[in-house]
Order: structure tokens, then C-alpha cells, then sequence
């Protein structure tokens, strides 16, 4: 049994988690969209915006890997997620003395990292404080404040573009990033382990082969499986920044970014719970099946986001664009704590800092060759392209995901 399956819900940690999460996407969401136009006026382009995405999504892939092995060999998590929340938010307020692109890609650089850094852990943490058949509803809680934050922060920057600029926006996310890193510091509490738990001795009890080095954990075949589909997704999930470059070239207004993101949280923000509480609920006492349940959920999930982008590429009216985008957080409620909930099932507790690591790296590298692969295909062959081809990956790799549940 996981540590911590006989014990009811933290709600103190889950929702310590989840407000600091609203909070930090208010801080990221106020200057995240608003980044494309700010490129513009610098003179940079959608190729300059693909580099930008790609090289920050790239450091977080390898911080993410090197922070979940990091995270299953020490006993203090709380000081990597407190530092990640810290460095993130004590960056964004940057943005507003930026006068070059470059300069952009340095704050986005260290952003990415710190994220990186404390991904892995936080979600061992929180799967510490929840009994495993609540995983789903944990993680889509906290993914709930966390797009409810994505909801504040795009109105917040659109109030403050209307009477000042850009640049007052990325000072006045320092607000709730500074209101992010206290709720960590002194919300978050670290779960002890005990020397008679089970996960102490599943890490202190492992067979050791000669000289006292232990024997590494195989993750079983089904995680591997799991990982095939999402980054075969990933090489299709560019930066959401060329959705709003999408949605500008065909003229909706450079002050209207804000208000697609807000569009899109919205669904996000009321799907996330209950995405993750209903996988919880199929076979809640049958492993396997439930395992399956999750999978099909997720599908689901990616067949949207191939609709979604489809009608990106066709972009036949404003409306249509804004309807998607709608629809799109549905995509992310379906997927996001589904998926996390699903690599914390499927290995044991002792390596769930190194699965969720090598989740994470594999989709940031993914998404590093999505974004500069949709730069260059934008830039040579036009807008559509890049979303037709985003669509088709995100087709193919829901029947994947699926096929996969079945092989298991």
C-alpha cells in the first residue's frame, strides 16, 4: 500500500498547494499574455517567439529530470518548491525593463528553470497527502486554483493595459508572486517519514547488490507506454503563444490576448476538478480498470485539442477562434491532473519522483521541438500548416493512448 493510503485528504497541504498555485498563475498568466504583442513592438517576429518558448521550455526539461531523481533521494522536498516559487516570481517583474527580445529570453530562461525545479517535488508532495483513490481529485483541485489564477491574472493585465502599459502590467505581477512564495513558505507542511512507514522502508529496504549500492527500481512497461503517446502529442504542443499569434493575424486586436485567456481558464478552471474527481470514481476499488478509465479520459482530451486546432488552421471567422479557445481548457481539465494522477499510480512510491522527472523531461523536450518546429513551419509554409500538423499528432496519439491501456 502507498504511503498515505489509509489516511484522509490533507486538506491543510491541498490547499496550501492550491492557493499559492492561484496566486503564482495570476503572476504568470498578468504577463504571459501580453508577451506577443511586447515581442512585436521590439520588432520580433513568430520566429523569435519559437526560439524564446523552445530554449526555456528546454532548461525546464532537464531541471524537471534532474529535480524528480533529486526528489527520491532526499527527505526535505518543501526548500526546492519554496526556492522554484521564489526565483520564478522574483524574474517576471523584469520584463518590464526589457528593450531587446534577447532580454526576454533570459527572464523566460530562469522562469522555465525554476519551474523545472520545483515541479516534481511539489507533486510527490501531494501525493503524500492524499489517499491514492483521491489522486485525481487532488491534483485536479489544485490544477483548478491554478487556472482560477489564470482567470485573475488576464483580467488584472487587461484592467491595467487600459489605463497604463504593458510594462506596468509585468510590475504589478510581483503582487501576487510575492503573496505566492509566503503561502508556500508557511502553508506548505513537509509530510515526515517515519522510520517505521512504509515508504521509509520501500527506500531503506531494497535489495543491495555488493558494496552496499541498492538495486535501481524498473518502472513497469505500462509507464513506458504512457510516455510513447504523451510525447508523441508533445512534438505537436507548441507554445499556446501561437495561438494568440494565430488569433491576431487574422484580426482580432493586440489588446484582446488578455481575453482569450481568460476565455480559455475559464473552462479549464471549472473542468480540472471534476475531470479528476471522475477518474477516481470508475472502478474505484479495481486498479486496473481505473487505470484504463483515466486513459480514456485523457484521450478524450487530446481529440479536442486536435479539434481546437484544426479550426485554428482553417481560421474561417473571429468567432470561430474564439469558440475554440473556449473549448481548448477543456482539453487541459481533461489531461493535466489525469495524467499526473496516472504516473504516480502506475509506479511505486519510491520512484515517483523519478517518473514524474522523466514525464516531465520528455514532454518539455517535446514542446521544445513543437515550438521551434511550428516557428520554422509558420515562417516557410504559412499559418495553417503548423496547426494541421499539431492536429493530426494529437489524433494519432490519443489512439495510443488508448491501445496502450488495452496491451496492458
Amino acid at each position: 500500500m502507498a504511503a498515505g493510503e489509509n489516511q484522509p485528504l490533507s486538506s491543510r497541504n491541498i490547499y496550501a498547494f492550491s492557493i499559492t498555485s492561484f496566486f503564482n498563475d495570476t503572476a504568470t498568466e498578468m504577463a504571459y499574455w501580453v508577451l506577443p504583442a511586447f515581442l512585436v513592438s521590439l520588432g520580433a517576429g513568430p520566429a523569435q517567439l519559437g526560439l524564446i518558448e523552445g530554449i526555456a521550455e528546454s532548461v525546464a526539461s532537464f531541471a524537471k529530470l534532474f529535480s524528480g531523481y533529486l526528489t527520491d533521494r532526499i527527505e526535505r522536498r518543501k526548500p526546492l518548491v519554496v526556492a522554484g516559487y521564489f526565483v520564478a516570481n522574483a524574474v517576471k517583474p523584469l520584463l518590464a525593463a526589457a528593450t531587446a527580445w534577447w532580454h526576454i529570453l533570459l527572464i523566460r530562461f530562469s522562469d522555465r528553470l525554476a519551474k523545472g525545479v520545483r515541479g516534481a517535488p511539489r507533486d510527490v508532495m501531494v501525493a503524500e497527502s492524499v489517499a491514492r483513490d483521491r489522486l485525481g481529485a487532488a491534483y485536479g483541485l489544485i490544477q483548478s486554483f491554478d487556472s482560477a489564477g489564470a482567470i485573475a491574472g488576464p483580467l488584472i493585465a487587461l484592467a491595467l493595459l487600459a489605463r497604463f502599459g504593458i510594462r506596468i502590467v509585468f510590475l504589478a505581477a510581483a503582487v501576487p508572486g510575492a503573496l505566492a512564495v509566503l503561502v508556500a513558505l508557511f502553508g506548505i507542511h513537509e509530510r515526515r517519514h517515519a522510520a517505521g512507514s512504509e515508504e521509509f522502508l520501500c527506500r531503506d529496504s531494497r535489495p543491495r547488490l555488493s558494496g552496499g549500492a541498492k538495486l535501481r527500481e524498473t518502472l513497469p512497461p505500462s509507464f513506458y507506454l504512457v510516455l510513447l503517446a504523451v510525447t508523441l502529442f508533445s512534438i505537436g504542443n507548441s507554445s499556446d503563444m501561437f495561438l494568440v499569434m494565430r488569433a491576431e493575424s487574422i484580426g482580432i486586436r493586440a489588446s484582446m490576448p488578455p481575453l482569450l485567456g481568460l476565455v480559455f481558464n475559464v473552462t479549464y478552471t471549472l473542468g480540472s476538478w471534476p475531470a479528476g474527481w471522475l477518474s477516481d470514481q470508475f472502478s474505484r476499488h479495481d486498479f486496473s480498470r481505473k487505470w484504463i478509465s483515466r486513459k480514456w479520459i485523457a484521450a478524450f482530451g487530446y481529440l479536442i485539442f486536435a479539434a481546437v486546432y484544426f479550426v485554428f488552421g482553417m481560421a474561417p471567422s473571429s468567432i470561430a477562434i474564439w469558440i475554440a479557445m473556449a473549448v481548448y481548457g477543456l482539453y487541459y481539465a481533461l489531461t493535466q491532473p489525469v495524467l499526473k494522477a496516472m504516473v504516480v499510480e502506475l509506479v511505486e512510491p519510491q520512484s515517483r519522483g523519478r517518473a514524474l522527472g522523466i514525464y516531465f523531461f520528455l514532454t518539455s523536450v517535446a514542446t521544445l521541438a513543437a515550438s521551434l518546429i511550428t516557428g520554422e513551419l509558420w515562417k516557410h509554409f504559412g499559418a495553417a500548416l503548423p496547426f494541421y500538423v499539431s492536429a493530426g499528432l494529437a489524433a494519432i496519439s490519443a489512439i495510443l493512448l488508448v491501445g496502450s491501456a488495452r496491451r496492458r
